[in-house]
């Protein structure tokens, strides 16, 4: 949701700002995460095991759906004059569920905090990765983050 000011931002401090669109996960993006992090555990990468494991199908790495927040949430937030946003850290972090092969996942965005930085502010948030048809969350974290003008 674009935002006119640093002061609509505030106003909205307690509500739910935006949801993102969802996104697949292919088997893919899951194996590609496996090489770029050197993860191969076969319930990520290995369909056939996997088939017969607990989940009955591979699922994406915890870590896999935590890198998703930037592209899921970037465009939630965009104010007039910024010149960039950036990670700052996470205070918490929380996978309640997996996420099977094949689903589709979405961001919802509440802000809890906007304060002022030297040259910008910061952004705390509670993201919740929701699966498509999941009961529950797939990763619940309380992002940081800080825009700058």
């Amino acid at each position: 949701m674009p935002f006119s000011s640093v002061a609509a931002l505030r106003a909205a401090i307690g509500t739910t700002i935006g949801t993102s669109d969802w996104t697949e996960i292919t088997q893919q993006r899951i194996n590609q995460f496996a090489e770029a992090t050197d993860d191969r555990q076969w319930i990520h990468t290995d369909p056939e095991r996997a088939a017969t494991g607990p989940f009955g199908t591979t699922i994406a790495h915890g870590f896999l759906t935590l890198s998703l927040l930037p592209s899921l949430t970037g465009s939630l937030v965009a104010l007039p004059g910024a010149a960039m946003g950036v990670n700052y850290g996470l205070n918490k972090v929380r996978f309640p569920a997996p996420v099977p092969v094949g689903s589709c996942v979405r961001a919802v965005v509440n802000l809890h905090a906007v304060d002022d930085v030297d040259g910008g502010i910061r952004l705390t948030c509670k993201v919740t990765i929701e699966r498509e048809g999941g009961g529950k969350p797939v990763c619940v974290a309380e992002t940081v983050s800080r825009i700058y003008f």
